[in-house]
């Protein structure tokens, strides 16, 4: 007996466990509830207060037939309820801005808008999540009691997710995508528009494509190591100690990190809204989700989407009969299988006719058979035509920016002409969680008349790297700098197809200069240039730079291999020793050689230089290897050969001074680029044309609403000037 009584008192504790343990989870549940619906009613904007007088009728009453669709939409929802009690209500005819229910396929608008961006599905999602501020559910569990009409939605620029979802729907549906309103679940981070726990797009980096394996299948195939079977069980059970004592502080480290974001008490239960679209349409190759407010696009695999209710378009309404217990991953989107998908109304039998047979002898063969139509006509939307200006659709950002928080990044968005410099974007990258240390900053810009549509800012080296597109005058590609003085280290680069000398690269500091071509015909693709200091006097006398020029110590040229010459005749390196006053050549190796020819031309020495002169001897001036050419042992062909790089040596040293002058060119250009910078407005933007119209005539005002005093100062220099102008006329 007594162990009896020992064995009911366990049972009753462990009972009591489960008690408190479930009542604990409801208590969190109810909190966490109680804490998102209290964050969700401090918007600051209240939608009991907007004017919906001017509304049309289709707004504030229902037509006859919307209303046997709202009756056809109750009897759904009673069979549904009666089959499926575990489930949750379905979001089906919520009540719109006038307080009218309105079937929810009725509220999705498809409308094409006339700009280019918006045929495609990634600028109608971009405009979306700019040009609407995102709104949280009053209950985070439940949907929304109302769905306001997308005209409504676009005017006062704010909504929630359902909102979203179906102003999204209507334009893909517009632009001719198959695509679909989603009742659904999601984590805690999408319904929030939590994205400080992922990686900035901008910063991914493209997937990298794996190298092909050689299919030759007679490669030689080399015999792997010898290993002891004894070693290989010792270090097996040494890596398995090793793993479980990490588990173990990797669960620690979980518990205790700061940074990791909390449990979710709500996981699961979340309610979101998103957009579904198929393959089929607009040549979409594969299914994939679009989450409204981010404008990206997901797999129909990831783990933030938890399950799916319904879905619905302006045609029909589906409901999902399938298990989401693993998420949306396992989910089958073929919505003509009945087995996966509840249909609400069955889809007219005359959308499938062929051409050639006629309506009403399928009719009279349904009155024979007695079997009733059960198809149903989707009425048109209640919603008026979907409009955007320009000016609205050039300025999608109602608070004049937007901010989105990274995983240590922050992007900030403006709208195009909001900034005098052309500024859209700014992408700041930092060290630390926290935001605190500045790593790199990168810029993006629009409509500015120098080209300039990106800037990377180093913030550890403070170098400066602009991007320029093609058209620019001086054809810039990029500009890296520290400071825009000369002579400072600046890395040029060209758009190397539109210049005649190939150019596409210059380098230049205090001390050197190097610049690289492509597709030449003479094959060079590299000039290294070596400088000397400046004479101090003269600099300190106060002489500008370009009357005290820099001496040229030493000028190296590299060239490709020309297949069209001999190798020992092919000029591989070139250099100019001109202080020293040397000519070296270096030339290519043929196949079997394994060290290059080379001829060396010196200075005589205890001889004076002289311009006109060249003195030429075997034993002092020249130094080749034996088994070069043929040719270089001829003297007068040497004596041909120092003529010629003479003058080209002349002709390098003009080059250089006029490589010189152009990037001193270049660095004035930038900084009177940059001084006053000037913004193009295209000839169809008539908003901004109008702006400068008007700018226009108020300086014209301010100009014509000059002093009197002024104007009789202006006319009387005028009259004097003429008078001047006639005596001299009648002198002559």
């Amino acid at each position: 007996m007594e162990a009896l009584e020992e064995r009911e008192e366990v049972e009753e504790t462990a009972e009591d466990e489960i008690s408190l343990n479930i009542s604990d989870f409801f208590d969190e549940l109810g909190e966490a509830v109680e804490e998102a619906s209290v964050t969700s009613a401090e918007s600051d904007f209240d939608w009991s207060s907007i004017d919906t007088s001017h509304l049309p009728s289709s707004y504030k009453t229902n037509s006859q037939q919307e209303k046997e669709l709202l009756q056809l939409a109750d009897h759904f929802f009673q069979q549904y309820t009666h089959l499926c009690p575990d489930r949750k209500p379905l979001f089906i005819h919520p009540l719109n801005e006038c307080g009218v229910q309105k079937f929810v396929s009725t509220t999705v608008k498809p409308t094409l808008l006339p700009f280019p961006d918006l045929y495609y599905w990634s600028g109608c999602a971009s405009f979306v999540c700019d040009y609407l501020i995102m709104e949280p559910l009053k209950c985070p569990i439940t949907p929304p009691s109302s769905l306001y009409s997308p005209t409504t939605i676009l005017k006062y620029q704010r909504g929630n997710c359902f909102d979203f979802a179906v102003l999204l729907c209507s334009l893909l549906i517009g632009a001719g995508y198959d695509a679909y309103c989603v009742h659904g679940y999601a984590t805690l981070e999408m319904c929030s528009l939590d994205q400080t726990q992922e990686l900035c797009p901008l910063l991914r980096k493209p997937p990298e494509v794996p190298e092909e394996e050689d299919p030759n299948k007679y490669r030689i195939k080399y015999p792997l190591d010898p290993q002891s079977k004894f070693e290989l069980q010792q270090k097996a059970k040494k890596e398995e100690e090793t793993e479980s004592t990490q588990e173990e502080e990797r669960e620690e480290e979980v518990v205790t990190e700061v940074g990791m974001p909390k449990r979710d008490p709500l996981h699961g239960l979340r309610v979101h809204a998103w957009v579904l679209v198929l393959p089929g349409k607009r040549k979409v190759p594969e299914t994939f989700f679009i989450n409204p407010f981010t404008g990206n696009h997901h797999s129909t695999t990831d783990e933030c989407f938890l399950g799916i209710e319904s879905i619905w378009n302006h045609r029909n309404y589906w409901v999902n009969m399938q298990d989401c217990r693993k998420g949306c991953k396992d989910l089958s989107f073929d919505l003509s299988d009945s087995i996966c998908w509840e249909m609400m109304f069955s889809e007219s039998k005359e959308l499938s006719q062929s051409p050639t047979e006629s309506p009403n002898k399928d009719t009279d063969d349904m009155q024979e058979k007695g079997e009733i139509d059960t198809s149903f006509e989707m009425p048109l939307s209640w919603v008026t035509q979907i409009r955007v200006s320009c000016r609205e659709y050039e300025n999608p950002f109602s608070r004049g920016k937007k901010v989105i928080l990274y995983d240590k990044a922050k992007l900030e968005k403006w709208a195009a002409f909001a900034n005098e410099d052309g500024l859209v974007e700014r992408l700041t990258v930092y060290a630390d969680s926290d935001c605190t240390e500045e790593l790199e900053v990168k810029e993006w810009f629009k409509h500015r008349e120098d080209l300039l549509y990106m800037r990377e800012v180093n913030k550890q080296t403070q170098l400066i790297t602009d991007h320029f597109r093609p058209g620019h005058p001086l054809l810039l590609k990029a500009h890296s700098y520290t400071s825009l003085e000369p002579e400072t280290g600046h890395t040029v680069e060209f758009y190397h197809t539109a210049r005649v000398d190939g150019l596409w690269k210059r380098f230049e500091n205090a001390t050197e200069m190097t610049e690289y071509f492509v597709g030449r015909e003479d094959f060079l693709h590299m000039r290294h240039i070596e400088f000397g200091e400046r004479d101090k006097e003269m600099e300190n006398g106060g002489i500008t730079a370009d009357a005290n020029p820099r001496p040229i110590v030493q000028i190296k040229e590299y060239f490709h291999r020309n297949p069209e010459k001999p190798a020992d005749e092919d000029i591989e390196e070139r250099v100019f020793m001109v202080i020293d006053d040397v000519i070296q050549l270096t030339y290519h190796l043929e196949l079997h050689d394994t060290i290059a020819s080379k001829v060396v031309f010196c200075r005589v020495i205890g001889r004076e230089k002289r311009e006109d002169e060249i003195f030429l001897s075997r034993e002092n001036t020249v130094k080749y290897e034996p088994w070069s050419s043929e040719k270089h042992k001829n003297m007068l062909h040497l004596y041909d050969l120092l003529w010629e790089l003479r003058a080209e040596q002349k002709e390098l040293k003009h080059h250089v001074r006029d490589s010189e002058a152009e990037m001193l060119n270049i660095l004035m250009v930038r900084e009177d680029e940059e001084a006053n910078i000037k913004l193009s407005v295209s000839m169809y933007s008539t908003a901004k044309r109008g702006q400068q119209q008007e700018a226009t005539v108020l300086e014209e005002e301010q100009r014509s609403s000059q002093s009197p005093l002024e104007n009789e100062s202006q006319g009387g220099e005028e009259a004097q000037s003429l008078a001047h102008h006639t005596a001299t006329s009648s002198t002559l």
